[in-house]
C-alpha cells in the first residue's frame, strides 16, 4: 500500500480550510510486513500485515495544541482526526506548548535509499527451511531451531504540515533469525543464535547466519563453571550496543528535562567515558538498513557526536527539547501523544591501531560477552548500574570454554571509564556499527 503524499496534503488543506483551521501538521507511515517461522521441516506461523496510521496535530487561536491518530487515511478518516485534534486544542498544555519544528522545511539529505523487491511466501518458507535443515545437519548435538523467523517490510513515512513542509522517504529491509537448542545426555541444553539483515531478500547472506548460529552453538557445547571475580571483559558489538542502549538516557535530552537521566543539562563538555571511545547517532550512515532523512516532527536527521573522545558532546533532540535547552533539533523525534525522543543508528569508534597486549590470540583469563540477556530486569538506568545473565567464553591464547552460566555487574559510568582498548575492526549489528570493547576490573559472579 502505498500513499500518494502530494494528495494527502492537498486534502489535508482543503477540509483545515474548511473547518477553519489555520495551523496544522501530519506524521504517518504506511507499512508492508510478511514474516514466517517454521518448525521441523513444516510452516509454523505465517503472519502479513499491511497498515497505514497518522498522527495529526492542530493549534487554535490560543497555540495550544490537540493531537490524535488515525488508520483511516482518506478523506473521511483526514477530516474527523483533523476535528477531533482541533476540539482537543483547547486542553491542551500552555506551558512549553509542541510547535513545528524550526527546521521542517530545511532541505533534507540527498541520500539513495534502496529499495529491494519483496519475495513470495513461498520463498520465505523455502530458504527458512532450508536453513533450519542445514542448522540441524550442522552437528548432531542441535536438537531443534526453537525460535526461527524470516521477515521482510517496506516503509513508506511522510510529514507535511500548513507551512508548506512536505518531504517522504521509503525503504525496505529482510530479516533472518535463527536460535539453536542442543540435547546432549549428560550435559545442560546449550543455545545460540545469529542476526542477518538486508535491503532485500535477494541480497540476504543466509548462509553466514546458518554458520555463525552453527558455529557459536558447537562452541557452548563444552562449557565449564567459572570462578566469581573480577576480569577484564570483551564485550562483542551487540552486547556493547545493547549496553549502551540501556544507558541511552544519558544523552537524551528529553529524559533529562524529566528528571530520568543520569545526565543533567550541565553535563554537556563533561569526561563521561575513556578518551578512547567515541560515539556516535548516524541515522544515515551508509550501513544503516533503515536510512531515515527526517524525523517524526519533519526535521531533517544528520550525524550526531554523542562522545567524542570520551567528552559527551551532544544531546539528542525533539524541537520542544532543543528550544527549551537553547539548541537546534537534531533530528530524533517521534511523534505521538508525547513527543518522545530516540536514538537511530550508532556508530562507536576509537580503535586507531592494533594492540598486541589485547589480542583474543594472545590474551589469558578474559571473558569474551557474545550477548546479554533480561536488560528489561537487570537494568536500574536511573542508578546506573546493571547485573545481566550472559553467553559468553573464558578466552585463553585464542582458546575459547564456554561459560556455563555468570552475570556481569557494575556500574555503566565506571564501565564507560575503565575501557582499555576499542578493535580496529568494526562490525555491523541490528543497532549500529560497532568494534569489540575491552573493559578492565568488571564483576562477573560464577554459578
Amino acid at each position: 500500500m502505498s500513499l500518494n503524499i502530494q494528495t494527502v496534503s492537498n486534502s489535508a488543506r482543503q477540509i483545515a480550510t474548511k473547518l477553519g483551521i489555520s495551523k496544522f501538521d501530519l506524521s504517518g507511515s504506511t507499512v508492508d510486513e510478511t514474516s514466517v517461522q517454521v518448525d521441523k521441516g513444516e510452516q509454523k506461523q505465517v503472519k502479513a500485515s499491511n497498515r497505514s496510521g497518522i498522527t495529526v496535530r492542530v493549534w487554535n487561536d490560543q497555540n495550544t495544541v490537540g493531537i490524535t491518530s488515525t488508520t483511516d487515511v482518506d478523506d473521511v478518516g483526514l477530516e474527523l482526526a483533523l476535528k477531533s485534534a482541533y476540539e482537543a486544542s483547547f486542553f491542551g498544555i500552555k506551558e512549553h506548548a509542541p510547535d513545528f519544528s524550526p527546521e521542517a522545511t530545511a532541505p533534507i539529505a540527498d541520500v539513495k535509499i534502496e529499495v529491494g523487491e519483496a519475495a513470495t511466501v513461498p520463498q520465505l518458507i523455502e530458504s527458512l527451511v532450508n536453513a533450519e535443515r542445514k542448522l540441524l545437519d550442522a552437528h548432531q548435538a542441535i536438537e531443534s531451531v526453537p525460535y526461527n523467523g524470516l521477515s521482510q517490510r517496506s516503509m513508506n513515512q511522510f510529514y507535511l504540515n500548513s507551512d508548506g513542509a512536505i518531504r517522504s522517504d521509503s525503504h525496505s529491509f529482510t530479516s533472518l533469525y535463527l536460535y539453536t537448542k542442543t540435547e546432549q545426555e549428560g550435559k545442560k541444553p546449550r543455545s545460540a543464535g545469529a542476526f542477518e539483515i538486508s535491503h532485500s531478500f535477494a541480497k540476504l547472506d543466509v548462509q553466514k547466519c546458518i554458520d555463525e548460529a552453527a558455529e557459536k552453538t558447537i562452541s557452548h557445547l563444552n562449557y565449564e563453571k567459572v570462578a566469581s571475580g573480577k576480569y577484564t571483559i570483551v564485550f562483542s558489538p551487540d552486547a556493547f550496543l545493547s549496553l549502551l542502549g540501556a544507558f541511552s538516557n544519558l544523552f537524551n535530552a528529553q529524559s533529562i528535562l524529566d528528571n530520568q537521566s543520569l545526565s543533567t543539562p550541565e553535563s554537556l563538555g563533561t569526561q563521561i567515558a575513556s578518551p578512547l571511545l567515541s560515539v556516535a547517532d548516524d541515522a544515515l550512515h551508509p550501513s544503516n538498513i533503515g536510512i531515515e532523512t527526517f524525523d517524526g516532527e519533519g526535521t531533517p536527521t544528520r550525524r550526531i557526536d554523542l562522545i567524542d573522545k570520551g567528552i559527551l558532546s551532544s544531546f539528542i533532540h525533539s524541537a520542544g527539547t532543543a528550544k527549551r535547552m537553547n539548541t537546534k533539533p537534531t533530528g530524533h523525534a517521534n511523534m505521538g501523544s508525547k513527543i518522545t525522543v530516540s536514538p537511530h543508528f550508532y556508530h562507536v569508534s576509537g580503535g586507531e591501531k592494533v594492540d598486541d597486549k589485547y589480542n583474543l590470540d594472545t590474551a589469558e583469563n578474559v571473558i569474551l560477552i557474545d550477548d546479554l540477556q533480561a536488560l528489561h530486569a537487570g537494568v536500574q538506568s536511573l542508578q546506573g548500574s546493571f547485573s545481566l545473565p550472559f553467553d559468553g567464553w573464558v578466552v585463553n591464547q585464542g582458546v575459547k570454554t564456554s561459560v556455563e552460566s555468570a552475570t556481569v555487574a557494575g556500574d555503566f559510568r565506571e564501565l564507560l571509564n575503565s575501557i582499555v582498548h576499542i578493535e580496529p575492526k568494526e562490525e555491523l549489528t541490528n543497532g549500529g556499527v560497532c568494534p569489540r570493547i575491552w573493559v578492565e576490573g568488571l564483576s562477573v559472579t560464577g554459578e
